[in-house]
């Protein structure tokens, strides 16, 4: 797919949604696929632990004691291989929240990676294809809300998110897949019923 923009779509789950919660995991999944995943070691200045937290992440202190990178680590692999790439969350408010907290402990700049709602990239890329294939702009919004509804409909059919950094990043990329396939198909077809007729009229 030599035609696919630079986009990331990327995930945290953290230690709690508290004031002093904390990323303990990232994973982000490019547009073609290519994905990355790290366990992320608390500082030790970061102490907030919420259990319930952990009976949906399923990620243990001691885990990541054991498994996690530390902090400096995985914010220099970010802001290396997410250089140049427009970012996208599902939840930006609580996912840029991590993501500024990881890169000013590291001692980087917090806006050194910036995050987008995953919502504007699904209506950039419809009104992309949609402009592209010369598809009346005042169509656009009725086409959108179509194919945005389809879409949803096959992505809740996968049921709850799994609250692992992975395997929610790699559903949003998929998510997004999913509608640039069906706008372009929809467009593509709205091309062949608005096309008039070139026969001949023999009555």
């Amino acid at each position: 797919m030599p035609d696919l923009p630079k986009i990331a779509f990327l995930d945290f789950e953290a230690s709690s949604l508290g004031k002093h919660g904390y990323p303990i995991e990232v994973a982000w999944v490019l547009s073609n696929g290519e994905e990355e995943s790290h366990l992320i070691r608390p500082d030790p200045t970061w102490t907030d632990w919420d259990l319930k937290a952990e009976t949906i992440h399923g990620i243990s202190r001691d885990r990541l004691q054991a498994e996690g990178a530390p902090v400096a680590d995985v914010a220099q692999r970010m802001t290396s291989a997410l250089a140049g790439y427009d970012l996208y969350a599902t939840a930006p408010s609580w996912d840029g929240k991590w993501l500024s907290r990881l890169l000013r402990t590291a001692g980087l700049p917090r806006h050194a990676l910036r995050l987008a709602d995953t919502e504007a990239v699904h209506r950039q890329t419809m009104h992309e294809i949609f402009l592209g294939m010369g598809v009346p702009a005042e169509l656009h919004d009725s086409l959108m809300k179509k194919v945005l509804s389809q879409a949803q409909r096959k992505d809740d059919e996968l049921g709850p998110a799994e609250h692992r950094a992975l395997a929610d990043a790699r559903r949003e990329q998929r998510l997004w897949l999913d509608i640039r396939r069906r706008a372009r198909e929809i467009a593509g077809a709205d091309q062949t019923t608005s096309r008039p007729s070139h026969g001949v009229d023999l009555f």
